[in-house]
């Protein structure tokens, strides 16, 4: 269900071009959202590649393996403060930032870039789960209704103000393996809102609740050990939230279970 939005008729044409931040595989609907919309995306950034697997191998991350695959600039800085990155960024003059997991706190330099501004896709309702797990952290929690918002980015961590949300129902048996991707579908559509939204002129701002904020941490592997002192339906909740990482584990005999 749409808590709020505007219509589909709307204009996409913006006074230059959308640079894109985001690194997982929820990022990627977004971006190919954006692209099977028309609009100009004039770099997409996401983090450096990374070691990974038994062998060490760098690896891309999903967004830079997409972004090659459509033929779009790709950049992978770092830092994205450094003046080098800034510079390349400004020389774009782009009306818009799309940030959608990135995994890099913006300096206010860039922030204030973008004509439009800084537009960041989040996985909850916001205020409820500001950070960096959100999926888990409602699914965990027990929550029957989750849902995606996209906010103009401000200084602090998920605490701009709310432009659009949509409702999600998590279903009873639905781990966060299952939930990202339905997350991460109706979140490109409605970024896809958002930057007719923008475009037209047609989106008020509204800011977030601070008495509703609660907060959704990075996921660590301790945070999968078993508390056996918590009731069973809350044990179900965590199974689920922590699947596929770091999963439920606990130790019989001093060995891992």
């Amino acid at each position: 269900m749409r808590v709020d939005g505007v219509g589909s008729e709307m204009p996409t044409s913006l006074r230059g071009p959308v640079i894109f931040f985001g690194t997982p595989e929820f990022a990627v609907p977004t971006l190919e959202a954006l692209v099977e919309e028309g609009i100009a995306i004039g770099l997409v950034v996401t983090q450096p590649d990374r070691p990974a697997g038994r062998g060490g191998r760098l690896r891309s991350p999903p967004v830079a393996v997409r972004a090659r695959e459509l033929g779009l600039d790709l950049a992978q800085p770092r830092r994205v403060r450094a003046p080098e990155f800034l510079a390349r960024s400004a020389a774009l003059d782009p009306a818009l930032a799309v940030v959608v997991a990135f995994g890099q706190i913006f300096p206010g330099r860039l922030l204030r870039l973008p004509t439009l501004g800084c537009v960041n896709l989040h996985a909850s309702l916001l205020p409820r789960w500001r950070g960096a797990s959100p999926i888990t952290a409602a699914i965990a929690a027990g929550d029957q209704i989750t849902g995606v918002t996209t906010m103009a980015m401000d200084k602090g961590l998920d605490s701009g103000p709310i432009l659009l949300q949509r409702e999600i129902a998590i279903g009873d048996r639905e781990s966060a393996a299952e939930l990202a991707p339905r997350l991460a579908a109706a979140g490109a559509e409605l970024m896809i809102e958002t930057v007719r939204g923008l475009a037209a002129g047609e989106l008020a701002p509204r800011p977030q609740q601070v008495k509703l904020v609660t907060h959704a941490p990075m996921l660590v592997r301790a945070d999968g050990r078993v508390d056996w002192r918590l009731p069973a339906a809350t044990q179900i909740n965590r199974l689920r939230a922590f699947t596929p990482w770091p999963g439920l584990h606990a130790e019989q005999g001093g060995r891992p279970v």
